[in-house]
């Protein structure tokens, strides 16, 4: 233990968390950020990025992370590769724990943590994500202008990315494993009387087909009801079936909805314990984008500046 008190810890290195600390290191706080166990987020696993402002030609989504994380440290910024482990908010100051058993003390907590999508975790499907492979249609869609494409899932996220990916795509597929979709009446409505989009019920992938070189060729599926067996031809799969927001170790501790994010106040990043804020997807379930991440963890370090102004802590 030491006898540091941080005036600001940020927990989480992606878009939300590194713009975070850009912000409070500019206002002279200090930041620290303990990255986690997916340093950079998820746009680590993302090939191209042609929708985050200021790259007209693209960027790889590693390369935007690196820049980001060298700006933050640019200012300053001190970032530990440890995991948070568990969490003290009731006493003051904070506490957090990290994995290699290190109690650091601090004035606020910024939790950037983000949300992890959920995979069919079969081995095809891993080895051929950000090669064909996406969970974000909004992100990738539009590398699959005018080609088929596959979507997994029966909920009104995957209606939504069909609805989406349909404006693009020549043919939708929707691969189901019930005989019926779990999404609501009207956007299960829309997608069942959708021209370009055709649903294969009852049915689970059993392959992703391609090669890391040249990218998704195609589907295996298997019809779970009769037991048969088709190759569905598809340049990309897009996988819809939910996400799982990073809080685990905050439950019991703030207020998480019934989805399992973070709860904010109205027009803030204020959670339910003073002094501790969050951003980026571990609170948003609405947009989760890079950019709109970044926005909020701007938005966080403001909250933050202004908290620590007016409870005069520092």
């Amino acid at each position: 233990m030491t006898d540091t008190v941080h005036k600001v810890l940020i927990i989480g290195s992606g878009p939300a968390g590194l713009t975070a600390a850009i912000y409070t290191a500019r206002a002279l706080l200090d930041p620290i950020i303990v990255e986690g166990t997916e340093p950079g987020g998820q746009l680590l696993n993302t090939m191209d990025v042609e929708n985050y402002p200021g790259f007209p030609d693209g960027v790889k989504g590693t390369e935007l992370m690196e820049s980001i994380r060298r700006q933050a440290q640019r200012f300053g910024v001190e970032i530990f590769s440890k995991t948070v482990e568990n969490v003290d908010f009731l006493e003051r100051p904070l506490r957090i724990w990290t994995s290699d058993n290190h109690l650091y003390r601090c004035h606020a907590v910024i939790i950037a943590t983000g949300s992890s999508h959920k995979w069919l975790w079969i081995d095809s499907e891993q080895k051929l994500k950000g090669r064909g492979v996406s969970a974000c249609a909004t992100c990738d869609g539009y590398f699959f202008r005018d080609k088929r494409i596959a979507v997994v899932g029966g909920g009104d996220t995957a209606m939504e990315e069909a609805l989406f990916l349909a404006r693009l795509a020549s043919k939708v597929t929707i691969i189901h494993r019930r005989s019926q979709f779990r999404a609501s009446k009207i956007m299960s409505d829309r997608v069942l009387k959708h021209a370009k989009i055709e649903v294969k019920w009852n049915s689970v992938v059993n392959e992703v087909l391609g090669e890391i070189e040249t990218g998704v060729s195609g589907v295996n599926i298997k019809n779970v009801a009769e037991g048969s067996e088709e190759v569905i031809l598809c340049s990309g799969l897009f996988i819809a079936i939910g996400r799982n927001p990073n809080t685990a170790i905050f439950e019991r501790i703030l207020d998480i909805d019934k989805n399992g994010y973070l709860v904010t106040k109205p027009g803030s990043t204020a959670t339910s314990i003073e002094g501790v804020f969050a951003c980026g997807e571990v609170q948003d379930k609405n947009y989760r984008q890079a950019i709109t991440s970044a926005g909020s963890g701007a938005m966080a370090a403001i909250d933050v500046e202004r908290w620590l102004a007016v409870t005069e802590v520092i």
